[in-house]
Protein backbone atom coordinates (compact mmCIF):
# COMPACT_ATOMS: atom_id res chain seq x y z
CA UNK A 1 0.00 0.00 0.00
CA UNK A 2 1.70 3.36 -0.69
CA UNK A 3 1.45 6.39 1.24
CA UNK A 4 -1.67 7.58 -0.27
CA UNK A 5 -3.94 4.67 0.47
CA UNK A 6 -1.97 4.78 4.10
CA UNK A 7 -3.27 8.17 4.73
CA UNK A 8 -6.43 7.21 3.39
CA UNK A 9 -6.72 4.05 6.17
CA UNK A 10 -5.71 6.71 8.92
CA UNK A 11 -7.94 8.98 7.99
CA UNK A 12 -10.67 6.90 8.42
CA UNK A 13 -9.59 5.62 11.48
CA UNK A 14 -8.59 8.88 12.73
CA UNK A 15 -12.28 9.68 12.37
CA UNK A 16 -13.55 6.41 14.14
CA UNK A 17 -11.11 7.28 17.10
CA UNK A 18 -12.70 10.52 16.97
CA UNK A 19 -16.34 9.62 16.89
CA UNK A 20 -15.48 7.00 19.38
CA UNK A 21 -14.31 10.01 21.73
CA UNK A 22 -17.47 11.92 20.62
CA UNK A 23 -19.61 9.49 22.80
CA UNK A 24 -17.72 10.95 26.18
CA UNK A 25 -18.42 14.40 25.15
CA UNK A 26 -21.97 14.40 26.60
CA UNK A 27 -20.60 13.51 30.25
CA UNK A 28 -17.91 16.28 29.93
CA UNK A 29 -19.90 19.17 28.46
CA UNK A 30 -21.68 18.88 32.46
CA UNK A 31 -17.52 19.74 33.65
CA UNK A 32 -17.28 24.00 33.80
CA UNK A 33 -15.93 25.15 30.44
CA UNK A 34 -12.42 26.08 31.82
CA UNK A 35 -12.19 22.80 33.70
CA UNK A 36 -12.88 21.19 30.19
CA UNK A 37 -10.85 23.62 28.62
CA UNK A 38 -7.99 22.64 30.92
CA UNK A 39 -8.46 18.84 30.34
CA UNK A 40 -8.35 19.59 26.66
CA UNK A 41 -4.73 21.06 26.79
CA UNK A 42 -3.37 18.41 29.43
CA UNK A 43 -4.22 15.52 27.24
CA UNK A 44 -2.76 15.37 23.65
CA UNK A 45 -5.13 14.31 20.92
CA UNK A 46 -4.71 10.82 19.73
CA UNK A 47 -3.72 12.10 16.17
CA UNK A 48 -0.74 13.24 18.37
CA UNK A 49 0.04 10.27 20.42
CA UNK A 50 0.13 8.47 17.33
CA UNK A 51 2.93 10.72 15.88
CA UNK A 52 4.68 10.61 19.11
CA UNK A 53 4.65 7.18 19.84
CA UNK A 54 5.55 6.07 16.75
CA UNK A 55 7.96 8.19 15.49
CA UNK A 56 7.00 8.15 11.51
CA UNK A 57 6.91 4.29 11.74
CA UNK A 58 2.79 3.10 12.14
CA UNK A 59 1.96 -0.27 11.27
CA UNK A 60 -1.85 -0.76 10.83
CA UNK A 61 -2.71 -4.57 10.73
CA UNK A 62 -6.25 -4.85 9.37
CA UNK A 63 -8.16 -7.92 9.19
CA UNK A 64 -8.85 -8.99 5.44
CA UNK A 65 -12.66 -9.06 6.64
CA UNK A 66 -12.31 -5.49 7.58
CA UNK A 67 -10.84 -4.55 4.70
CA UNK A 68 -13.41 -5.92 2.34
CA UNK A 69 -16.11 -4.17 4.37
CA UNK A 70 -13.69 -0.66 3.26
CA UNK A 71 -13.31 -1.45 0.17
CA UNK A 72 -16.81 -2.17 -0.63
CA UNK A 73 -18.64 -0.25 -3.11
CA UNK A 74 -21.63 2.15 -1.94
CA UNK A 75 -24.56 0.90 -1.15
CA UNK A 76 -23.48 -3.01 -0.65
CA UNK A 77 -23.77 -3.35 -4.60
CA UNK A 78 -21.14 -6.59 -4.57
CA UNK A 79 -18.60 -6.35 -6.93
CA UNK A 80 -18.67 -7.58 -10.51
CA UNK A 81 -15.45 -8.57 -12.30
CA UNK A 82 -15.30 -5.69 -14.38
CA UNK A 83 -15.59 -3.55 -11.35
CA UNK A 84 -12.71 -5.58 -9.52
CA UNK A 85 -10.04 -5.12 -12.58
CA UNK A 86 -11.15 -1.27 -13.42
CA UNK A 87 -9.22 1.51 -11.38
CA UNK A 88 -11.19 4.39 -10.59
CA UNK A 89 -10.16 7.58 -8.64
CA UNK A 90 -9.45 6.38 -5.43
CA UNK A 91 -8.62 3.36 -3.22
CA UNK A 92 -8.86 0.20 -5.20
CA UNK A 93 -8.56 -3.50 -5.09
CA UNK A 94 -7.16 -5.20 -8.33
CA UNK A 95 -5.61 -8.32 -9.00
CA UNK A 96 -1.55 -7.78 -8.84
CA UNK A 97 1.31 -9.41 -7.40
CA UNK A 98 3.09 -9.43 -3.84
CA UNK A 99 6.39 -10.82 -2.86
CA UNK A 100 6.68 -13.22 -0.25
CA UNK A 101 9.42 -12.93 1.80
CA UNK A 102 8.19 -15.06 4.87
CA UNK A 103 6.32 -18.10 5.22
CA UNK A 104 6.63 -20.82 8.05
CA UNK A 105 4.52 -22.96 10.43
CA UNK A 106 7.78 -24.26 12.73
CA UNK A 107 8.52 -22.96 15.97
CA UNK A 108 5.27 -21.22 16.54
CA UNK A 109 6.10 -19.28 19.85
CA UNK A 110 8.14 -17.22 17.44
CA UNK A 111 6.48 -16.84 14.43
CA UNK A 112 5.21 -13.65 14.31
CA UNK A 113 8.17 -11.85 15.89
CA UNK A 114 10.09 -13.27 13.09
CA UNK A 115 7.34 -12.39 10.49
CA UNK A 116 7.03 -8.77 11.22
CA UNK A 117 10.70 -8.87 11.94
CA UNK A 118 11.34 -9.43 8.01
CA UNK A 119 9.02 -7.26 7.32
CA UNK A 120 10.25 -4.91 9.15
CA UNK A 121 13.76 -5.23 7.95
CA UNK A 122 12.45 -4.59 4.40
CA UNK A 123 10.57 -1.63 4.59
CA UNK A 124 14.05 -0.42 6.56
CA UNK A 125 16.11 -0.73 3.51
CA UNK A 126 13.94 0.11 1.21
CA UNK A 127 11.50 2.75 2.65
CA UNK A 128 9.46 2.67 -0.37
CA UNK A 129 7.54 -0.71 0.94
CA UNK A 130 6.80 1.12 3.86
CA UNK A 131 3.21 0.68 3.87
CA UNK A 132 3.10 -1.88 1.87
CA UNK A 133 4.47 -4.61 4.49
CA UNK A 134 1.47 -7.41 5.06
CA UNK A 135 2.03 -9.91 7.76
CA UNK A 136 -0.98 -12.21 8.78
CA UNK A 137 -1.69 -15.57 9.89
CA UNK A 138 -3.30 -18.50 8.00
CA UNK A 139 -2.61 -21.36 10.82
CA UNK A 140 -0.64 -22.54 11.69
CA UNK A 141 1.61 -20.41 9.17
CA UNK A 142 2.59 -16.93 9.50
CA UNK A 143 2.99 -14.62 6.40
CA UNK A 144 4.66 -11.80 5.16
CA UNK A 145 4.09 -10.05 1.84
CA UNK A 146 5.75 -7.11 0.60
CA UNK A 147 4.28 -4.63 -2.17
CA UNK A 148 1.48 -3.78 -4.52
CA UNK A 149 2.51 -4.78 -8.02
CA UNK A 150 0.14 -4.57 -11.29
CA UNK A 151 2.28 -6.73 -13.22
CA UNK A 152 4.45 -9.48 -12.85
CA UNK A 153 7.32 -7.79 -14.78
CA UNK A 154 7.18 -5.04 -11.59
CA UNK A 155 7.35 -7.91 -9.64
CA UNK A 156 10.29 -9.91 -10.74
CA UNK A 157 12.09 -6.75 -10.55
CA UNK A 158 11.30 -5.96 -7.28
CA UNK A 159 11.98 -9.31 -6.31
CA UNK A 160 15.64 -9.10 -7.67
CA UNK A 161 16.14 -5.89 -5.90
CA UNK A 162 15.03 -7.46 -2.64
CA UNK A 163 17.58 -11.06 -3.06
CA UNK A 164 20.58 -8.46 -3.73
CA UNK A 165 19.75 -7.15 -0.94
CA UNK A 166 18.69 -9.97 1.94
CA UNK A 167 20.85 -12.90 0.24
CA UNK A 168 20.35 -14.55 3.81
CA UNK A 169 16.43 -15.61 3.10
CA UNK A 170 16.61 -14.76 -0.68
CA UNK A 171 15.81 -18.85 -1.24
CA UNK A 172 12.23 -18.19 0.25
CA UNK A 173 11.78 -15.16 -1.90
CA UNK A 174 8.85 -15.80 -4.28
CA UNK A 175 6.16 -13.62 -6.42
CA UNK A 176 2.72 -14.75 -5.40
CA UNK A 177 -0.85 -13.29 -6.82
CA UNK A 178 -2.67 -11.25 -4.57
CA UNK A 179 -5.15 -8.86 -4.30
CA UNK A 180 -3.61 -5.50 -4.43
CA UNK A 181 -4.39 -1.96 -3.40
CA UNK A 182 -3.77 0.91 -6.57
CA UNK A 183 -4.71 4.79 -5.59
CA UNK A 184 -5.21 6.79 -8.16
Amino acid sequence: MNTPALRLILGRLLIICVMLGATAAPAAAQEPAEEVAAEEERQPSVAEKIMEESQGNVEIVIDDDLMERIMEPPHGKPRTRTQRTSIRNGLNKVKGYRIQVFSDGRNQSTLEARAKQRGSAVAAKFPKYRGQVYTYSSAPNWITRIGNFQTSGEAAAALDELKRAFPSFAGEMRIVNSDIYVIR
